[in-house]
């Protein structure tokens, strides 16, 4: 009688339990915030600025989806029509965000859509503009409500939580060129003839997130390609900022979030026009429309995440001399940035000689590998990961912290004088000043380094172990 009694509750177990797992889904919540400056801040992204910006042609956002897998395990991602967000944002956020709701880094992803016509933030891009205290004290005052508009958009969206379905697909759109090895103004005859030149990478990845009755809640949709059709005055979103605008004007009830992949060395051509920034938005959004009227595939309920920070070496530094005729008369950001470090180097501070370097990885579901770097990445890296671990793999940059480019070792060796191509040398070089960085270049080991932490972090989502291909390759 013990003996039947036992085994009757046993039964009642495995059959509680099957019923659990049978009927567990994911939990989603969505917000948004409007984060379009008051005041007539410094726009981001062109060194040729001379001037605060002038207006708004269409606001910018912050959107988030929260996600929670069956476990309970939580992970947040938030679009942004910024830049880049820069470290003491990163930092200042998930310090918040472990106090406030235990999340820990590797839960959160805080992209950029390098938009060039959004706002300087905190400690970022200082030496390209001429800044006075006053314009300091703006950037510094907007990007404290930044990091508080963040937190408690994040806050919103984790109370709104409720049962969901989540699924991924992959489109394609052919805009984005690569800017090495292709001439901007012979681009529409090459393009009739098939005859452009570099490595590209149009595929546009999308998570789709819809509630249980199956209307859409949010659709998160990556691309490698610069957000620089625009540089007028007038905040915006560039091309990104008008595919999501799109996507949610069909989507009402929906956030639509776009991500950017590797594309430092993409640009969208031809551009410069509201029309064609217009019209590369529409091109995107439609490309993510084909992947949400076929078939997805749903994701089970579980989410694993991993983070990692690497120590990324930089080159060697500028010499005392070097710096001085650098800094003379002049006031380009190269002069800015070359007095800033002089005034450094004779007051007997020492120069920056690494950079702590954030990566990411997710796992959706049983295969849907996400992974996110941060700093403005070339795409040679988004290439070299899909080959070691899959094509269906996720890739974005701009996460986290833009700090800096992110050379692969070919771009690297390209960059260093005396050069073949005209269009080379920024990228893996000058750039570097711009970013306010204390070297012309990152040292050598910078893709060997990414590559194995990446590998350790895809190690630790239990994925097939496979030894990642050279990513210049």
């Amino acid at each position: 009688m013990m003996t039947r009694s036992l085994s009757a509750a046993l039964l009642f177990s495995l059959l509680t339990n099957f019923a659990v797992a049978d009927n567990a889904t994911w939990k989603a919540g969505t917000a948004k915030a409007n984060i379009t400056p008051e005041q007539p801040l410094w726009m981001a992204g062109y060194g040729g600025r001379d001037k605060p910006a002038e207006g708004t042609y269409h606001d910018l956002w912050i959107r988030v989806v929260a996600l929670e897998d069956a476990n309970g395990h939580q992970g947040i991602v938030l679009s942004s029509d910024t830049l880049g967000i820069p470290q003491s944002i990163y930092n200042n956020t998930c310090a918040a965000l472990k106090e406030k709701f235990g999340l820990d880094r590797s839960q959160i992803m805080l992209h950029s859509s390098h938009t060039h016509t959004g706002p300087v933030l905190r400690g970022a891009l200082y030496d390209i503009y001429p800044l006075d205290d006053e314009q300091r004290q703006m950037i510094e005052a907007y990007s404290d409500d930044l990091e508080k508009k963040i937190v408690a958009t994040i806050g919103e969206a984790l109370a709104k939580l409720v049962p969901a379905k989540v699924s991924g697909g992959q489109g394609i759109a052919t805009f984005a060129v690569n800017r090495r090895n292709n001439v901007e103004g012979e681009v529409p005859k090459l393009r009739e003839t098939d005859g452009l030149q570099g490595p590209i990478d149009h595929d546009v990845p999308v998570l789709s997130v819809r509630s249980m009755d199956n209307e859409l809640m949010a659709v998160v949709f990556g691309y490698a390609c610069h957000n620089t059709n625009l540089s007028f005055y007038q905040w915006s979103g560039d091309y990104a900022g008008f595919a999501q605008y799109a996507l949610e004007d069909v989507h009402p009830n929906a956030v639509a979030m776009f991500y950017m992949g590797c594309g430092a060395d993409q640009n969208p051509i031809p551009r410069r026009t509201v029309e064609l920034a217009k019209g590369y938005g529409l091109r995107l959004a439609a490309a993510v429309e084909r992947v949400l009227a076929e078939p997805m595939q749903e994701f089970t309920p579980s989410l694993q995440t991993e983070h990692e920070f690497v120590t990324l070496n930089l080159g060697k530094e500028p010499t005392r001399e070097e710096l001085a005729t650098m800094a003379g008369a002049g006031s380009s950001y190269v002069n800015r940035w070359a007095a800033r470090l002089l005034k450094d180097v004779e007051a007997g501070k020492p120069l920056e000689h690494t950079y702590p370097y954030p990566l990411q990885a997710w796992k959706l579901g049983e295969k849907q590998k996400w992974i996110t770097m941060g700093g403005e990445v070339v795409v040679d890296y988004a290439l070299g990961f899909k080959k070691s671990y899959g094509d269906d793999t996720w890739v974005a940059s701009y996460c986290n912290d833009v700090m800096a480019y992110i050379p692969s070792l070919r771009v690297l060796d390209e960059d260093i004088p005396p050069r073949k191509s005209a269009r080379w040398g920024y990228e893996g070089n000058r750039s570097m000043m711009v970013y306010g960085r204390a070297a012309h270049r990152w040292a050598d080991d910078i893709e060997e380094l990414v590559a194995d932490t990446v590998e350790r972090l895809m190690e630790r989502l239990k994925t097939k172990k496979q030894k990642p291909e050279p990513v210049s390759k």
